[in-house]
């Protein structure tokens, strides 16, 4: 095997092992796998878009907005942008770095400090 085909083999099996756990609140669900650099663009687009203070933003709102701040061609290499951003939403909710705001319905979001 040559060295150059090694090493695209090597960056190809590294890739698939960068995973991110995604947890959610739904009691007996399991947690679902996603790449990381996945993880990353889409909780990054969340979290700018999720105000800390005021009403909040609309859930349905979300998948849009996240869709407009990483652009065409990461939504091309991302998948489903729409079950994405519900994925890394619930796992951000777990670990407590967004919240939805009681009472509101339909339901709105806010991040925590």
């Amino acid at each position: 095997m040559s060295l150059l085909i090694a090493k695209k083999r090597r960056d190809c099996l590294n890739n698939s092992l960068d995973k991110v756990v995604c947890l959610t609140p739904t009691k007996g669900k399991a947690a679902t796998r996603i790449d990381k650099w996945k993880y990353d663009l889409v909780s990054e687009a969340l979290i700018a878009l999720i105000p800390e203070t005021g009403d909040g933003v609309l859930f349905s709102e979300l998948s849009a907005g996240v869709a407009q701040r990483i652009g065409h061609e990461n939504i091309t290499k991302l998948g489903s942008c729409r079950w994405y951003t519900t994925t890394v939403k619930l796992d951000l909710e777990v670990k407590q770095r967004i919240v939805q705001v009681k009472g509101s319905k339909p339901q709105r979001l806010l991040t925590l400090p």
